[in-house]
């Protein structure tokens, strides 16, 4: 097992080392720049064999001068800069074969020896190999380290190359080599043959695991638990290496709650305190109770507007209501969590109660004002950012995916149980002066649930223990912050100075804080300066697929009703069904599909598939029939899903690694941009209702449509971006 020993503390740097009867490496903790980390994280004998990123640092910046020069035309630079990048690219891949050679053969000797031993087995030569496949194990994590250092490199230059000059360099040079049939930057981000190496170290040292039983092969039960610690840390980091596309990670990425691109083994070290399964299990409780809140009123929202006097379509604003507040009460939670779980998850309980009985209310004192107000505290109670917070920094790395996989379970569980409950409700009557029926059995049942769940979690949850900070003093890491911003604030191509090779190493310092710091971004200003084009574009396809699917479930009970004469049982059934279709096709696409095309192809398709949904929901034939409604809104429906999940996997990748913490994290920015599309979405279905309801299918859907071509333009700008 490994354990950690904090050896140096030196400025901001806390060093910790990871040791192990066989193996030792030195973790830099806490902001390091992205230029010194590589230099701390290599490998004294590979000294020779990585990207020169100091060099191609140098090199943009030498560009940059020589073209505020006039001294060199951008042709030169983009030839002489590919020429760069594709000679550090073959040193790397060169030797990355080379070290897969030698493992290929280390591991076909010991393969002879696992041989030699099937028919008489001898407790200490099992033992001597069982060491021996470790070893050969250790070997391959240090080339993973070595190629995931080299990846996170290349991605790092291109992305400045691009930022310091404008120019969509990454765009063609990814297109041109990584599409290539003998193409090097594709075994650089697919590491390809290192799998197969994995899996002979894996297989046969589960076969060794245990002699005396059953010798089973992983490959007859791939589900085997492993428990040899190397296997599990190579399986880690081949995983993030590759962003490995199981139905279990498809589902994660599903939360966007992201990591950091070189993960340091203290984290789960630490991670293993603070974690208590029991607050996991209330934390996925409130995001499932929270959806099931969110669309239990869908069906009936138009009956209890009528049934206030309001207009059917008033149900929009009614919907709406509750993401108005997300907006804000987002913001507040998520700043809340950088000091408690417990307090805001209770607050936010107590603040569901009380909407959730305004609600219920409203119809016994006849007043539309009530009903809005309760939605709107229900809104302010939305604690989705502490959930997924609570996920981020309390779970332990080995389970974060299981636990970020159960919170998108949750959610579409509970969008799927919100409608089926409302069709259940079907019935009418009083206690004392109290009205309980179909419109205000939704708000009675919620106010129920939340008033248990708030019992429960005052009992079983524990806050956990927060991490001291390596540096506590607020006025110097104040006077950093300040720096950074400044920074943000400086033009792209700064001015040559006298002094080239303290300027050098000035830029060097100023581009690393800019770039490549692990502070988190302090205000939303902020925030939106480290988006970048492909980071804006994801984002915009968030808000286009919530848009689409916001007015496909808010607007269907109203539709169905005018075309089709549909019940409230029947709406429920209907919309139930969709929330249904949640995790069997992320299964089928997380399992499958996602294994045979790039995330960027999936995302493509999935957003042309939108819009032929959108398409064929439009009333352009007469008469509007069901299967022409069902269908579309099946397909679109369907495609959302799909998108929703691949556009957070790429989101994740594409944004900066400083909106992987704090208030104004990556995780905030999809929940705004997701909740501002809902709240449109709700306020076009109201103000379309005043052009009647004959044209309120084809009104709303218009928007969808300009959205949606929009995105799939951008997307294909940014296309060659997205890896």
């Amino acid at each position: 097992m490994f354990r950690f020993v904090q050896v140096h503390q030196f400025d901001k740097l806390l060093f910790y080392v990871t040791l192990n009867e066989n193996l030792c490496y030195v973790v830099a903790v806490n902001m390091v720049a992205f230029g010194k980390k590589l230099k701390q994280r290599r490998i004294e004998e590979w000294q020779g064999y990585y990207i020169d990123y100091k060099l191609m640092k140098k090199k943009v910046k030498r560009y940059a001068n020589q073209i505020e020069a006039g001294t060199l035309d951008q042709q030169h630079i983009l030839k002489d800069f590919k020429r760069l990048l594709d000679n550090q690219i073959e040193t790397v891949v060169l030797f990355m074969l080379e070290q897969q050679g030698h493992l290929a053969r280390k591991i076909s000797h010991l393969n002879k020896q696992h041989e030699s031993i099937q028919d008489e087995p001898h407790i200490l030569k099992i033992c001597e190999l069982r060491e021996a496949y470790r070893s050969a194990g250790q070997d391959l994590l240090k080339l993973l380290f070595f190629v995931e250092i080299n990846a996170v490199g290349l991605r790092k230059i291109l992305k400045k190359f691009d930022k310091r000059f404008g120019y969509k360099f990454t765009d063609y040079y990814v297109k041109t080599r990584a599409n290539h049939p003998y193409s090097q930057l594709r075994q650089v981000f697919k590491h390809v043959g290192l799998g197969a190496v994995f899996g002979a170290i894996s297989r046969n040292l589960a076969d060794l695991q245990d002699r005396q039983g059953s010798y089973s092969s992983i490959y007859d039960q791939p589900l085997l638990l492993l428990q040899d610690p190397v296997v599990d840390l190579i399986k880690s980091a081949i995983d993030r290496l590759a962003h490995s596309t199981n139905f279990l990670n498809f589902l994660g990425q599903h939360a966007l709650i992201m990591q950091e691109e070189l993960p340091s083994p203290l984290e789960e070290h630490v991670d293993d305190q603070t974690y208590h399964f029991m607050s996991l299990m209330l934390n996925l409780v409130n995001t499932f109770l929270y959806m099931v809140n969110t669309y239990i009123i869908v069906p009936t929202a138009d009956d209890y507007s009528m049934s206030l006097g309001a207009a059917a379509t008033v149900c929009g604003i009614v919907i709406g209501a509750m993401a108005v507040a997300q907006i804000f009460s987002s913001v507040y939670f998520s700043a809340w969590s950088n000091k408690s779980y417990f307090r805001p998850l209770v607050f936010s309980s107590i603040v569901l109660f009380v909407g959730n009985v305004m609600y219920a209310l409203a119809y016994d004192f006849n007043s539309l004002a009530v009903l809005l107000l309760g939605r709107l505290f229900c809104g302010f109670g939305s604690a989705r950012a502490v959930n997924r917070r609570y996920i981020s920094d309390c779970v332990p790395v080995k389970i974060r995916m299981q636990a970020s996989a159960g919170f998108v379970s949750a959610s579409a569980l509970g969008m799927a149980c919100g409608p089926a409950l409302a069709g259940l409700l079907q019935t009418e009557f009083k206690i004392y002066n109290f009205t309980f029926n179909q419109v205000t059995l939704p708000g009675w049942v919620m106010a129920l649930l939340w008033l248990i769940y708030m019992i429960c979690l005052c009992f079983s949850f524990r806050e956990p223990a927060r991490e001291a900070e390596v540096n506590p003093d607020p006025r110097e890491s104040s006077a950093e912050q300040d720096k950074i911003e400044k920074g943000l604030r400086q033009p792209l191509l700064l001015p040559s100075t006298e002094n080239g090779q303290d300027s050098d190493q000035e830029c060097d310092e100023s581009e690393e804080s800019l770039e490549d710091s692990r502070l988190p971004a302090k205000s939303l200003g902020s925030a939106y300066r480290l988006l970048t084009p492909s980071v804006k574009v994801q984002l915009l396809i968030y808000f286009m697929l919530k848009y689409a699917m916001e007015i496909l479930l808010s607007e269907s009970s109203v539709v169905t009703t005018y075309y089709f004469g549909w019940t409230t049982g029947t709406v429920s059934i209907f919309l139930a069904s969709l929330g249904l279709m949640v995790l069997p096709v992320n299964f089928i696409v997380g399992s499958y599909i996602s294994n045979m095309y790039e995330d960027r192809q999936i995302l493509l398709a999935s957003e042309i598939v939108v819009l032929l949904g959108i398409l064929f929901s439009f009333h352009l034939i007469i008469p509007y029939s069901v299967p022409q409604y069902v269908c579309s809104g099946l397909i679109m429906f369907v495609s959302a899903e799909v998108l929703e999940g691949v556009n957070l996997s790429l989101l994740s990748r594409v944004m900066s690694s400083r909106l992987s913490r704090g208030t104004y994290n990556g995780g905030l920015l999809s929940t705004e941009a997701g909740t501002l599309a809902r709240v449109i979405a709700d306020a076009t279905i109201t103000l379309a209702g005043y052009l009647g309801e004959s044209k309120l299918l084809n009104v709303t859907l218009l928007p969808s449509l300009v959205i949606c071509v929009v995105s799939i333009v951008a997307t294909c700008f940014t296309y060659n971006s997205l890896y």
